[in-house]
Formats: C-alpha cells, structure tokens, sequence
C-alpha cells in the first residue's frame, strides 16, 4: 500500500494549529522535523521544544483527493500556506525491517559492543551490551553516549560504586557492571526511563541487587561512591555541582557529558571547588569532561 505525503513548513508558533487542521483534512498521522540545520538538544523533563522553523509532515492514504485537501486548508490557513505545500507518494516498505538494517552492533574502545537482540555479536571476544532501542534516551548512536562508554571502556571501573545520574536506557550502568563495577545506581527523573533500565539489566544477566534503578529524591547510597557518571545537560550538570561532590569520596571520580564544546568551560567553573580536570574529550560539537575529587 502506498501513501501520500504532504509537507508543510512553518514556524514554531504555529505548529500545533497547522497540525489540527491537517488531522482535519484526514492525516492518518502527523511527525515533526527540522526545516533547517537546526539542533535540538535533549530536553529538560516535562518540556517539549520545536525548532524555530519546523516542517510538518501529514500522511494521507493513496487515494486521498488533493484537490479537496487544498481547497480546506486554503480556506481555514490562508493563500499562503498553499504556496508551500509539498506532495510526494511514499512507497510502502517494511518499517521494522528498515529499522532493524539502520540499528546493527558498534564498537566502543576495544573492548566495548551494543548489540541489539536481533543479529549475533560480530565479536564473541568483546564484552557484549544487548541492547535494543526504546523509548528512554541512550542506545549508543548519539555522540555524548558514546564519549562515555569509550571512556568506560579505557578505564574499567573495576570493584566500583557507580552512579548513573540521567540512566536513561541504563546503557552506561551496565556497561559499568560489565567492566566490573560493584554495584551501580542508576537515577532518573523519567519513570520509563527507569522501567527500560530494569528490562535492559534483566537481558544483560543482571538483578536488581547489582543495578538499582531509582528516582533521585529517593537515592541513597551506602557509602560515598567511587564514580559517578552524568550525561545529561550543561544546566543541569551546573546546578547538581555540590549535590554531585557530596556523593563522591575524596579520589572519587565523575565523568561530566550531554554538553557542547564551548559550555566546557563554563561547566567546570561550578566543579572547580572539589575537582581537578583529568582530561576533556570531543566529538563533533558535543564535549566530556573527566576530573577527580581534591577535597
């Protein structure tokens, strides 16, 4: 079955209406994109930002009458919105094929693999991380994932306490444990975030016991802890400066991500008072810093 695509570009401020009135000339569905080379970073819990110029994609089945579909929005959006509208007919595929072909094993380091369920490690040898994307942010493809996990890989956290602040899908945590981490904590606002942690722990052999997912106003720890892992966001990571101090021991160590390159400096003005810079690394626009506890 084919279908019939239709693109409209606009502004921010008027998404939410343009997307009504799709759904109302029959969209079957709606998705957002980017119009222009526009980043957008990970948002804060319970927001949800667009680009300042975003294009707005509505599915319509194949026989759908284009004609009648202007005609509407031309009445309810104006001459002007007709101008731009694109019309393309998108051939059916199978979807989850597609996605299984884009999502296949990746190497972290030299010892470090993601895995997903659905093909065998090419590398029986390395530490295997079965890992299937979800819902909750971390499956290694995004840079700031991968900064961590390489430097997981290149200093195994051997006989650790770990905190895993902004788990996400728990990737890190249980690439902490799979390189001989003791036990870890893994935080996070996201409820679901959590859930994906407890079934990613589970696949990789872990119980909870040894990885334990849990919201931040609920976290414990029974002693201070020796690594603390935080790929979140420069805002963020500023305002938990003493809050993340207080959890390390003296030599303890924290790895600071989710940052751009040129908030580096500005991140580290906050952590100056305990730590001491061990290394900063890159990729792309995004950063990592690595320091150990002074005080």
């Amino acid at each position: 079955m084919a279908w019939l695509q239709l693109t409209l570009k606009t502004n921010q401020n008027k998404v939410d209406i343009y997307s009504e009135y799709l759904i109302k000339a029959g969209a079957v569905a709606i998705t957002l994109q980017a119009t222009e080379d526009q980043s957008l970073f990970e948002p804060l819990p319970e927001t949800t930002p667009l680009w300042e110029q975003t294009s707005i994609i509505g599915l319509f089945e194949a026989n759908a009458d284009v004609v009648a579909i202007k005609k509407f929005l031309k009445t309810h959006l104006g001459n002007e919105v007709i101008q731009n509208l694109q019309f393309e007919t998108l051939e059916e595929q199978n979807w989850t094929n597609a996605w299984i072909d884009h999502f296949q094993p990746m190497r972290f380091g030299k010892k470090l693999m993601i895995c997903p369920s659905w093909c065998d490690s090419p590398d029986p040898t390395a530490i295997n991380i079965l890992l299937d994307p979800g819902l909750a942010f971390g499956t290694g493809t995004h840079a700031t994932t991968r900064l961590c996990l390489e430097w997981l890989d290149s200093h195994p956290p051997h006989r650790a306490l770990v905190v895993d602040y902004g788990c996400g899908s728990g990737i890190l945590g249980i690439a902490a444990l799979k390189l001989g981490a003791s036990q870890v904590y893994a935080v996070d606002y996201d409820t679901q975030a959590l859930e994906s942690t407890k079934m990613n722990a589970k696949k990789n052999g872990f119980n909870l016991t040894k990885i334990i997912p849990v919201l931040p106003n609920a976290l414990k720890l029974p002693q201070k802890a020796d690594l603390l892992l935080a790929n979140i966001l420069a805002d963020p990571l500023i305002e938990l400066a003493p809050f993340f101090a207080n959890l390390l021991h003296k030599e303890g160590i924290i790895v600071l991500s989710g940052l751009l390159e040129n908030q580096t400096e500005k991140v580290f003005q906050h952590y100056k008072s305990w730590f001491k810079i061990l290394e900063v690394a890159y990729e792309n626009e995004w950063a990592r810093i690595s320091a150990i506890k002074c005080v």
